[in-house]
């Protein structure tokens, strides 16, 4: 398989923006790396996927603390009063969700309530706005540190479960998202569900996304259309919610 000469990859879109990857690869080699945010992240947000290795350390933080130990009542959570077990009911056979992707999971409530059930959630994660990253983990749950551009690091008909909420929206230009729902389709296994939770949009724009979702092959287990209210219902505003399965024979 050529396995013994390595190319260490860089994402073809990298050279676009010369002098951020620049800064990024300027640095004394075992010596101490520039800050890798929010500079790695600009790159990763720009489609500059994978980054390239370096051979430096990041800085730490100046007092790290410990991880908390599990459970602990700094991260105890309200009772469940959500929709969690009747997705986790709709699996077929039922009780066979065991592992499972959240993308951007934020501060990773989602995989914590999935681990409540059993469940092992991985989440995808950008740090804006906050330490999502650092926040997932001393929670216990595992933050991956991916943008919705790059292919999902899954092997075909692997997961149980992908979520979404609010990442997936009319903020992604439509010819990526139609990418990313087929990446999704392909790493669900048959009979696998794929929960788009909360996809917003403006209501002129049905016509547009509904299309691309049904062209997938998803087959609708829910499908719910909701208004969004809380900036003004004369923006129009809107939210589709949806649990989707893969079908468990003829996916491909």
């Amino acid at each position: 398989m050529g396995s013994a000469e390595i190319h260490p990859p860089a994402g073809l879109a990298c050279p676009r923006f010369p002098d951020d990857l620049a800064a990024f690869m300027s640095y004394p080699v075992n010596g101490s790396c520039p800050d890798d945010e929010p500079l790695a992240q600009r790159l990763l947000l720009r489609g500059c996927e994978p980054l390239p290795r370096r051979r430096c350390r990041p800085a730490a933080p100046p007092d790290p603390a410990a991880p908390l130990p599990l459970p602990d009542a700094l991260w105890t959570l309200p009772p469940d009063r959500s929709v969690h077990c009747d997705v986790l009911l709709a699996a077929d056979p039922v009780g066979s969700v065991r592992i499972g992707l959240d993308i951007g999971g934020g501060s990773g409530t989602f995989a914590v309530r999935m681990r409540e059930r059993n469940v092992t959630i991985v989440s995808t994660t950008m740090n804006l706005n906050g330490p999502f990253s650092s926040f997932m983990a001393a929670r216990g749950v595992v933050p991956l540190y991916l943008s919705v551009s790059q292919r999902l690091p899954f092997f075909d008909n692997t997961l149980d479960l992908v979520h979404s909420m609010h990442v997936l929206s009319n903020w992604i230009p439509t010819t990526l998202l139609h990418f990313t729902l087929f990446d999704i389709y392909r790493v669900l296994r048959p009979g696998g569900l794929f929960w788009l939770d909360h996809f917003f949009f403006v209501e002129p724009q049905m016509g547009e996304y509904v299309p691309v979702i049904d062209c997938v092959g998803f087959k609708k287990l829910r499908w719910e259309v909701g208004r969004k209210l809380d900036r003004g219902p004369e923006l129009r505003e809107m939210y589709i919610s949806a649990l989707l399965q893969k079908p468990l024979k003829n996916s491909w």
